[in-house]
Order: C-alpha cells, then sequence, then structure tokens
C-alpha cells in the first residue's frame, strides 16, 4: 500500500502549466535556451523599434533637404548649413563632394570639368554613402542570425527537455499520459519560444533590408544629379 502511494506521488504531474511554471519545472538546460531565446527576442525587438524609427527619420530629413537643395538657393550656403557638419547622410554626402571640390580649387585652382576632379568628388561621395550604410545597417545581421538559428535552438531545447522526461518517466516505470504531458509540454515551450524570436527578426529584417536598401539607391542618385550639378555649373561659367 505504501509502495503504491509514493508511485503514484512520483507520478503525480505538475499542475502549474502556466507559461512561467513549465518555465520552473524544466530541466537547467531547457532554462538556459529559453533565457538566452528570451534575451534574443527582446534584442530583436529593441533594433526592430531603433531601425524602424531611423528609417523614418532620414527619410524625412532627407526629403526636407532635397526640398532645400531644389530650392535654387546658393550652394555654398546651403553647405554652411548643412553640409560642413552634416546630421544625417543625405547632408553628409552633399558635404563629402562639396568639400572635396573646394579642397580640389583651392590646392590646385583646376575646375569640376576635369576629370580627375570628377573622379575624385565621384569617390568621396561613394565612400560616404557606403559609410553611412554601414552605419544604418548595423545589427541587422543580428536579426538574420536570430531568424535562421533562433528555431534550432528551440528545437536543440525541446529534443534535450524530452530526452530528460522520457529518461524521469522510464525512472519511474509509468507511462501514463498525465505523467507524460507536463515534461513534453516543458520541452515544446521553448520551440515556441524560439519560433517567437525568429519570426519577428526574419519578417523585420526583409523590411527593414528593403527600405534600405531604396534609401541606398536614393543616395546613389542623389550623388549622380549633384555631380551632374556641378558640372554644368562650371561648363556655364566657361
Amino acid at each position: 500500500m505504501d509502495q503504491a502511494v509514493n508511485t503514484a506521488a512520483l507520478g503525480a504531474p505538475s499542475s502549474n502549466l502556466s507559461l512561467w511554471g513549465l518555465f520552473l519545472e524544466a530541466d537547467i538546460v531547457v532554462k538556459l535556451v529559453m533565457l538566452i531565446l528570451l534575451l534574443a527576442s527582446i534584442w530583436v525587438w529593441a533594433i526592430i523599434i531603433e531601425k524602424s524609427i531611423s528609417v523614418r527619420r532620414i527619410n524625412r530629413e532627407a526629403n526636407s533637404f532635397e526640398d532645400e537643395f531644389w530650392s535654387g538657393g546658393s550652394l555654398e550656403e546651403l553647405y554652411e548649413r548643412e553640409g560642413a557638419d552634416p546630421t544625417n547622410p543625405i547632408a553628409a554626402v552633399f558635404g563629402a563632394a562639396m568639400s572635396e571640390w573646394k579642397r580640389t580649387v583651392r590646392i590646385s585652382g583646376v575646375d569640376i570639368g576635369h576629370t580627375a576632379v570628377r573622379e575624385r568628388i565621384d569617390r568621396a561621395m561613394n565612400v560616404t554613402i557606403m559609410r553611412e550604410m554601414e552605419r544604418l545597417e548595423r545589427w541587422m545581421i543580428f536579426l538574420a542570425s536570430v531568424g535562421s538559428t533562433a528555431p534550432f535552438v528551440g528545437l536543440f531545447g525541446t529534443v534535450w527537455g524530452i530526452m530528460h522526461s522520457f529518461s524521469a518517466i522510464a525512472a519511474m516505470h509509468n507511462t501514463d499520459l498525465a505523467v507524460v504531458a507536463p515534461g513534453i509540454a516543458e520541452a515544446l515551450f521553448a520551440t515556441a519560444i524560439g519560433l517567437v524570436a525568429a519570426i519577428p527578426a526574419v519578417l523585420a529584417y526583409n523590411k527593414i533590408s528593403n527600405d534600405l536598401g531604396r534609401y541606398a539607391a536614393r543616395l546613389e542618385g542623389f550623388g549622380s544629379e549633384f555631380s551632374a550639378i556641378l558640372s554644368r555649373q562650371t561648363e556655364e561659367k566657361t
């Protein structure tokens, strides 16, 4: 009789099947997997929020700068206001071109129509575009990594948890579903957390990468137009 009671007590399922209860009842390895995935998910959402705000801000600033650029005002005055100490990528591209032009003219006295000068100006703008895009794309690799690996990390936690549950079941010699279910639920919880981390990361990576790709094309288009404007102004003067 006492032996039957002890066996029933050992085989009693966990009474707490809430998310917090599943975490507390999980094996230590599964807990570590869950914590890693939770931290990754929090960081993913922090990156998503920061990048979404940044993309809206740089596009808004680009619209404002281009309105001012195409208003017909003096490029020198615009350079003093925006290009000398740029606060956004498109102003940085403009400032790099103007700085290279002013430096070259001051040192050698040649104008923008000179092929070597145009190449240096184009190179300065291209380098600035690359630098600005690298800064904007920071942490994007983390989104891609979480999106591709989080489900497998969660699956590892699930496999480990199921192995641990089956070992405990074998030790108790009790295969009742009420005994098996809590351990399997705890293990599957790790896979669920992995998907919660991976799905937003993949969707955000695709969306933000597309937005940044369009912005990079916008910067390159502006650089080409500005180079043509400088060349045309020089030809008109000569």
